[in-house]
Order: structure tokens, then sequence, then C-alpha cells
């Protein structure tokens, strides 16, 4: 949409446009002042749904994004959007802590194909679930899957019934509004989330997290109940070798909202883990590398 309005006000064809980077960087710069001005609402309501851990991190670190590598330049983005991206490298940021605990894990799960699913609590998050696994596919292939591919989702999924990508912010950080599928005698009941993803690559390492937030584009749905990704990290690691294999580490926290006891929550996530790596696992043995 920025291109098509850098278009219209310039008056000069597409070719033309593409030769221009240092002017079309400079239009951009001023529709963002404007932007900026018109969605400064938006950006506080966007602050006031952070998670209390990860707002504390997130604010205390403001040089996270030189330190995960962030290539967004602030002069292209409205403040808003910029929340966004802040959003997501401080859950990333939060991820990276909780990853280096060693002690204080306890196993829930041990599925046959090796699916470990361990837990603990931490303060201000609660319980976070913990999967580790490994598939017999190279990392690229699962980031494309997870990422690239977020909207096709459902068709290997079942537990899910729609994925819709409402905002991309450069090339890693996006906005997605999920829709979990009804399914009969299921205890929790249909929900929906809005979340921030955004990934990250270190060496050979690629970080996929997400969390709960706010857009305008996605407002509270009549009817439906709203839950919130308190945490999510999806660590894919190439296993020495060919690189054909990765292990797959799986935080997850989430407020499922709603009057559900937190025995049943307990029971459900890591549960919806395992389901969800079997549902992978089936697709994956499906597909062929991109």
């Amino acid at each position: 949409m920025l291109s098509a309005t850098f278009k219209l006000c310039c008056g000069i064809s597409h070719e033309h446009l593409r030769k221009m980077n240092e002017l079309k960087r400079m239009a951009l710069s001023a529709i963002g002042h404007v932007t900026r001005g018109l969605m400064s609402k938006g950006s506080q309501c966007l602050s006031s749904t952070v998670p209390d851990y990860i707002r504390r991190i997130m604010w205390k670190d403001p040089a996270a994004s030189q330190e995960h590598g962030s290539e967004v330049n602030s002069s292209w983005f409205s403040n808003t959007e910029l929340s966004y991206v802040n959003q997501g490298e401080a859950t990333l940021h939060g991820a990276l802590g909780i990853l280096q605990q060693q002690g204080g894990w306890q196993t829930e799960t041990y599925q046959g194909k090796g699916e470990l699913v361990l837990s603990t609590v931490l303060p201000r998050l609660g319980k976070v679930f913990r999967m580790e696994t490994v598939l017999d596919v190279p990392v690229d292939q699962l980031f494309y899957e997870l990422f690239e591919k977020l909207e096709q989702m459902p068709e290997w999924n079942p537990a899910l019934s729609r994925v819709k990508i409402l905002q991309r912010i450069g090339k890693n950080t996006l906005l997605s509004h999920e829709i979990t599928a009804q399914c009969p005698g299921n205890l929790i009941g249909q929900r929906d989330f809005v979340s921030v993803r955004h990934c990250w690559k270190k060496e050979t390492t690629v970080y996929l997290v997400g969390t709960a937030t706010h857009s305008e584009f996605m407002p509270m749905q009549k009817g439906q109940v709203r839950a919130e990704s308190g945490l999510s990290c999806i660590v894919l690691q190439p296993l020495e070798g060919d690189g054909r294999q990765t292990r797959f580490t799986w935080l997850l926290s989430m407020d499922l909202k709603g009057w559900i006891p937190k025995s049943i929550i307990n029971r459900v996530l890591p549960q919806s883990q395992a389901d969800f790596i079997r549902h992978l696992r089936r697709h994956l043995s499906t597909t062929a590398h991109p």
C-alpha cells in the first residue's frame, strides 16, 4: 500500500520507482510521520496488552533490537508497527532466558516417538511447558512450514479452523489471527488469538516466537472467547551430521480465558503440543522440500 501511495504522489512508473531507492525512503519516512500521529492511540492500547513478565523485559532492554539483529529501519514504520517489533523482540529475549534455565523442570509426558514435555512455574508468567523432540527434516523446511506458510497450517493441523496474517512488518515480524476448530466433547471450546510473531536466526539455529497482542485489524469478536498466548517459542536447531534432522524445542505458556480450571488447562496444553507434533510429522512425510 505504501508503494502504491508513493507512485500516486510522484506520478512515475513502477519500473522507474524501483530505481529511486533514496527518494522512496524519503517518501516512506514522510508517510510514516503522518501515520505515527494517526496511530498513537493504537500504540498505547498495544502496550497495555503485553504480559507483565514480557513488558518488564521489553522496557528493561531497549537495545534488544541490536542484540538480535533487527533489520527494521525506524523511519519506515509507524510507532504502532515499531511497538509490534519491540514486543516480538522482547518475547524472544524472555524466551532465551527461560531456555537457559537448567533446573526446575518436571516431566509432564513422554510420547512413544520421543516427544518429551517438561514444565516449570515462573513469576508473572505462570506454568510454562517445554516440548523436546527430533524431526527428520532440515531446519529450512520447518521454518518454511511454520512461518512462511503460516496461513496453510489448518490444512494439516485439525486443531485450527483458520489462520490469517493481518499485517507484515519487515521480513521478521507479523501479526496473525488464529481460530481453533470446534470439536465435539472439547472441554475448552473454540477460541481465537491475535498474536505478534517474530523470527530470528543465529548461525544455524532459528527461533520462532509469539505472544498475545492487540490489533485494530481484528477487534474482539462477538460470541468468541479470545485467549492469550503469554509466550510461545519454537527453536529449530540442526543436529550434527548432514543437517537432515532438526532438534525441535517448544516453550508454551497460555491463558485460555473463560471459566476453565487450571488443572484442565495443565492437562490440555502438553497434550496439544504432542498432537501438534503428530500432525506435523504426518504432514512433513508427504511434503517435498520447497
